[in-house]
């Protein structure tokens, strides 16, 4: 089932999201987070910028979660956001990515978005996959903007066109 995070769903998201904080570079942030502060970030998220943030539950437990946000704070790029996925590290290759994030474009197309941009730390082959599958298209690469395990990270940028 798919449905919209709700505050008490914190501390699953914030164990499914600690894992990459703790063994990835697909975020840049470096320490955990607790679950006061995912819980503000998706009542920002929904409440603020009513944007969705959706979670992934089987058998009562969530498997994953999704998110847009806005990609810059002008008003000409109001039609414009940024998604986000994460899915338990267990649960890869089951499909949940596409159906999940599936849910997410719909609704951002419900809601008359133009364009989604996803953002994906290089290389992670998974991530990419998941964004072409979809139908995103890689428009643009950074280099070596975030440091992270002692190393530098590209960031490459996919685009998908929404109000088809």
């Amino acid at each position: 089932m798919i449905r919209n995070a709700e505050k008490t769903d914190a501390n699953r998201i914030c164990d499914i999201y600690n894992h990459y904080v703790l063994n990835a570079h697909s975020t840049f942030e470096t320490e955990p987070l607790n679950s006061s502060e995912m819980a503000k970030r998706f009542e920002k998220v929904q409440a603020e910028l009513q944007l969705p943030w959706l979670v992934l539950e089987i058998d009562k437990e969530i498997k994953g979660y999704t998110y847009a946000t806005q990609w810059k704070p002008r008003q000409a790029y109001s039609r414009t956001v940024e998604s986000t996925i994460y899915l338990d590290s267990n649960e890869s290759g089951k499909g949940y990515g596409a159906e999940l994030y599936g849910a997410l474009i719909n609704q951002l197309d419900e809601l008359e978005y133009h364009s989604i941009l996803g953002g994906i730390a290089l290389p992670n082959e998974e991530s990419i996959a998941l964004h072409e599958r979809l139908g995103f298209v890689k428009v643009g690469q950074l280099k070596e903007v975030g440091y992270k395990f002692d190393r530098w990270v590209d960031v490459g940028y996919w685009e998908l066109m929404l109000n088809r």
